[in-house]
């Protein structure tokens, strides 16, 4: 529990870093950068961890989950742009109300009426959240939305996939086919004449931020799949709401955001919502 307290800490200044990033970079760039360095901090990972690998890194589900993570990445660093990171992370926290339905048709994890009910009700709040935001933001408001969706179905395959490999060889592999990917689309988008900016132009913290991320995600990657490890996920899962606060904390503190009282309103439905629905899971499986 003290690992996932620790990761729900770190992921926020991570993607505080990703916020600032985008200051001098686009999102597209800033994900590239974010991803690549992930992978490269993964590296030693892989060979000190290398006994707890089990099935191939690379492989058709880790290329699949590599896109859907990349999606992830690129959605919340776009919204992270032009939203604050509390409002944006609460939106995306509808992920697992979204998993839930969608377990259904996939998993053949057919809920009952009273965590349907639950959904509705989550998804109610995110609407409270989405609604003002959407008129100050515009579309951008709905990347936590696509975010949300990318995350549960990845989700959904590498719960289908842990069948016959370990997590954390999905994981792993995961991230190097989104870091292939990425490098691929990003060389092949500047062939094709799309603007970007060398690294090497950027100003001196740069290359630092890049390099702490990189190391945060990395450890936060860790202390999850250790806590895991330990304890089962139904009853961790709620300890991901934290991130919620760590993330109101960060903005507030680099970039002066507070949510306001609508949007706490909605995040407070989103929350109630979710640990309900993890609570049925666990008491009743109904």
């Amino acid at each position: 529990m003290l690992a996932m307290i620790a990761a729900m800490g770190l992921l926020p200044i991570g993607d505080a870093i990703a916020k600032l990033l985008t200051g001098v970079a686009s999102p597209f760039d800033v994900t590239v950068w974010r991803i690549g360095m992930q992978a490269l901090f993964f590296v030693p990972i892989v060979l000190v961890m290398r006994h707890r690998l089990k099935g191939p890194l690379l492989s058709w589900t880790a290329l699949v989950s590599g896109a859907l993570f990349a999606a992830v990445m690129i959605c919340l660093v776009s919204a992270f742009q032009k939203m604050p990171i509390a409002t944006a992370i609460a939106i995306f926290f509808i992920e697992p109300l979204l998993l839930t339905l969608l377990a259904w048709p996939f998993l053949n994890e057919r809920p009952g009426p009273r965590r349907i009910a639950a959904v509705v009700v989550g998804l109610i709040g995110a609407l409270i959240v989405i609604r003002p935001n959407f008129t100050i933001f515009g579309p951008v408001a709905l990347f936590p939305v696509g975010a949300a969706i990318a995350y549960a179905l990845n989700m959904i395959l590498l719960r289908r996939a842990s069948r016959t490999r370990s997590a954390l060889t999905l994981q792993i592999g995961a991230t190097f086919c989104a870091a292939i990917g990425m490098l691929i689309l990003d060389a092949g988008s500047i062939i094709l004449g799309r603007d970007t900016v060398s690294i090497f132009e950027l100003p001196g913290w740069v290359f630092p931020a890049l390099i702490c991320a990189g190391a945060m995600l990395s450890l936060t990657f860790l202390l999850i799949t250790h806590a895991f490890s330990r304890v089962e996920a139904g009853l961790l899962a709620p300890f991901q709401y934290l991130e919620i606060v760590g993330a109101t904390i960060v903005g507030f503190a680099v970039f002066g955001d507070f949510p306001d009282a609508l949007t706490w309103l909605g995040t407070a439905i989103i929350l109630a919502a979710g640990i309900y629905v993890f609570h049925r899971e666990r008491m009743t499986g109904t």
